[in-house]
Order: C-alpha cells, then structure tokens, then sequence
C-alpha cells in the first residue's frame, strides 16, 4: 500500500477506510429504524450546533440582563446553570430547548416518544460537562444521547 493512500484512508477517518474496504454502513439512523431524508430523520451537526449557540446566547443574555451586574467569570457561570435548567425542564416537557425549536429539531427516546425527565435532566447534565456532547457515533449521536437513551431528530 502506498504511503499516501494510508494517510489519506487516515484523514478521512475511519469510515471511509471501511467503506474503501467494502463495509457497508448505511446512512445515519438506519440502525435506529430512522429515515433517511425528512422529518423523523437524525438532525445534522450543524443544526445541532446552531440550536446550541442560539440557547448558550439566550442564557448569557439572562445571566448578564438578570442575575449579575455586568459581563464577569459569574455571568458565565450562572449562564451554564441557566443552560442546565433550561434544556432539562424544555426537554423533559415540550422535547426541545428554544433553540432547537428555532431549528426545527425535537429530542425524542430511542424507542419513541418524549423523553423522560429523569433521562432529561441526565441528558442535560451531560451537555453542560461539555465532553460527552462531543463525542459522536457512526449514527451522529452525542454520547450525551446515547447514554440518556434519546436522538435529535428533525421536525
């Protein structure tokens, strides 16, 4: 095998090293029994991170408006807290944050239907470590969703 191929395979990452090799994966949420294309469909990175900026922005605005006097480390601070209320108690209930709405975008179970508040608050908990969010699968769920049992789908 020639050098460049190798590296290439490498950047590429590992799914196209496996599908050079005759792997076949699917499409994202085939595993899940999720549709291709459409409403119901996994939701792409980047509507999940637009979603996510446009909560972070909505809770600094109530960190810096509300609670502290002027931009500091606690606006930040109270901004994460805010964040964590927020995405637990929106998700637990309606099954998106204000962003997601904006995004069109709702956090369901795996087996369908809304997410529990347990599982919620979990969830929540996971995206403020920050870490977990980070982390995906081949399917493009967060390990923050894969260890509370949900999926961001499309509306």
């Amino acid at each position: 095998m020639d050098n460049r191929q190798a590296i290439g395979s490498w950047l590429s990452g590992p799914r196209a090293a496996a599908e050079d090799a005759g792997v076949d994966f699917g499409y994202r949420g085939q595993q899940l029994g999720l549709p291709e294309e459409g409403p119901g469909s996994i939701a792409r990175p980047g509507q999940r991170l637009g979603a996510l900026a446009v909560d972070w922005a909505l809770c600094m605005l109530i960190a810096y408006g509300l609670i502290t006097d002027g931009y500091n480390q606690a606006t930040g601070n109270w901004a994460l807290g805010i964040l964590f209320v927020t995405s637990a108690l929106t998700v637990g209930t309606v099954g998106a944050t204000p962003g997601k709405l904006l995004f069109r975008l709702r956090v369901v179970s795996v087996n369908g239907g809304r997410l529990g508040p347990l599982r919620a608050v979990l969830r929540s908990l996971l995206v403020c470590l920050a870490i977990p969010a980070l982390i995906w699968d081949r399917d493009g769920r967060g390990l923050h969703d894969r260890l509370s049992g949900a999926v961001q789908v499309r509306v």
